[in-house]
């Protein structure tokens, strides 16, 4: 069989030849092309089955999804990530929360936390009716604050073939334990310590500003307290030791503090800095107390009040002190029944700050009540600045959150 052959004096390749040159035109042209056939395009990660450590927030300026960075970025009110959901398959999760925390997915609410609180429930079963399963986008929101989100665990989940009332029984697990309780267990403990040494060091003045019969009785010493001076050295570190069980309470309860717009001003302290958390709370309170003096003189001042201001702040020290022996044994209290019983004790703990606060007002109002009568609408209206105004902050604040 002939290969090639001459047509009119030219050399004209056979069959053969033909497929052998069309496939080295073929191999020229590709290898002239760009490169971009071999570019290497990695798939997008898988979204996880369940919770992870990392959340992402809104950059607003470039209007997209960062990975958050605690100590890097200041808190948000929201944070965000996604997650794999179908129904049918269980994603329980727990969590604490204060009032008015909301759950989205995919921007469409799912929860909101009426009370302050452990939750669990299986996310999946909360789908929205006309989302379909799959990747979608898990959105937590705190107004007023952050959330907790180092409290977001994946919780145990149901056994399919579990009937009906012990699946019920599975949803109300306990809560995750208190954020770094062991830091707080190792600070009650330091608190012990220095309660007992300011005790062996001034046990005659810490008799006199600790004496009950004084402060509820009748006796003829009654106004004894009252008439020593405010700021001894005594008192500043019993301040102290109150800014400091009043903060470890404040902080097993996950009382954002830190995320008021004042405070962040001046301090940034990231949620997972439990230490520097507690430091921060104590040192708003002390300075609350010791603050108080300034505001009330100054008012009094306005009001031409100026004779009650030494009655009124020493009233309110020393109920604020005794007030302050009480705390370390509710925080013992909560840390050690809040796996077993997480709504009674954060209710407990909520309402025994709510009584330190109104009882202290009280027994200001008492106090001031018997040297002049509140009947005065003069006496009245420098009391609601004074005493009522404050209290109805801090109520806000430390209790109802929403």
């Amino acid at each position: 069989m002939a290969v090639s052959r001459f047509v009119a004096g030219r050399w004209a390749p056979g069959r053969g030849q033909r497929g052998a040159l069309g496939l080295l035109l073929l191999l020229l042209l590709l290898g002239a092309l760009p490169g971009r056939a071999a570019e290497y395009l990695p798939l997008p990660p898988a979204a996880p089955t369940g919770l992870t450590a990392d959340w992402l927030i809104h950059d607003v300026g470039r209007n997209r999804l960062i990975l958050y960075l605690p100590g890097y970025h200041a808190p948000a009110h929201a944070y965000y990530q996604y997650v794999r959901l179908r129904r049918g398959q269980p994603f329980p999760v727990a969590f604490a929360a204060q009032r008015g925390l909301s759950l989205f997915v995919d921007n469409q609410l799912i929860f909101t936390a009426d009370q302050i609180g452990p939750y669990t429930f299986d996310l999946a079963q909360r789908l929205p009716a006309g989302l379909a399963p799959g990747t979608h986008l898990l959105g937590v929101w705190q107004p007023g604050g952050s959330p907790a989100l180092a409290s977001f665990t994946a919780a145990a989940a149901a056994p399919p073939d579990a009937p009906p009332d012990t699946t019920a029984k599975i949803a109300q697990i306990r809560a995750p334990d208190p954020l770094g309780q062991n830091v707080l267990l190792s600070f009650l403990l330091v608190l012990g310590l220095l309660y007992g040494g300011v005790r062996a060091t001034y046990q005659p003045g810490l008799a006199r500003v600790f004496r009950f019969d004084e402060l509820f009785g009748n006796t003829p010493e009654q106004g004894t307290f009252l008439a020593r001076p405010a700021f001894s050295l005594l008192n500043m570190l019993l301040v102290l030791l109150f800014g400091l069980s009043f903060a470890l309470l404040l902080i097993a309860l996950h009382t954002g503090l830190e995320n008021l717009p004042l405070v962040r001003q001046f301090v940034a302290v990231p949620e997972r800095a439990i230490v520097a958390r507690v430091l921060l709370y104590a040192a708003l309170i002390a300075g609350f107390v010791l603050g108080k003096y300034l505001y009330v003189s100054l008012l009094a001042y306005t009001f031409d009040l100026r004779e009650l201001v030494a009655v009124q702040y020493r009233e309110f020290l020393r109920t604020t002190l005794l007030a302050g022996l009480f705390l370390p044994f509710v925080l013992l209290l909560y840390l050690g029944l809040n796996s077993s019983y997480p709504a009674a004790v954060a209710g407990t703990a909520a309402a025994v700050i709510a009584l330190v606060l109104v009882g202290t007002v009280l027994r200001v109002l008492h106090t001031v009540h018997q040297r002049a009568s509140l009947l005065n609408l003069h006496l009245f209206a420098y009391l609601c600045a004074t005493e009522i105004l404050p209290l109805l902050i801090l109520l806000r604040l430390l209790v109802f959150t929403t």
